[in-house]
């Protein structure tokens, strides 16, 4: 599994449910005695859907700022990752430099004799 995917599940995952409780709502049931209000129906149901439309929006934004600090946690995360990978490289570029000059010396030791 990749090493970003989970800091990024961690961060997505509380406001699932959330989400899902508002993008599914329970609307009002028609009855019998309401077919006869209709238009008290219909203005209920309207009421229903620019709360749940309200409530959509309001979600999108914290998940959207939750996104947000994600994507900077990666982005520093990968910057730090380039560092290490960078130092590394010139570790093992000194160490190569440093084997090269212990190899030259040995052969000029064993040739010398």
């Amino acid at each position: 599994m990749a090493s970003w995917l989970l800091p990024a599940l961690k961060a997505v995952l509380p406001h699932v449910g959330s989400i899902l409780d508002v993008a599914v709502p329970v609307f009002t049931r028609r009855s019998a005695a309401a077919a006869a209000n209709q238009a008290q129906l219909v203005q209920e149901q309207i009421a229903e859907l620019q709360a749940a439309a309200t409530q959509n929006g309001e979600n999108v934004k914290a998940l959207a700022g939750e996104l947000r600090a994600t994507v900077r946690a990666l982005q520093e995360a990968a910057a730090i990752a380039d560092a290490r990978q960078r130092r590394a490289l010139i570790l093992c570029a000194s160490a190569l430099v440093l084997a090269c000059v212990a190899l030259a010396a040995a052969l000029f030791v064993l040739i010398a004799r």
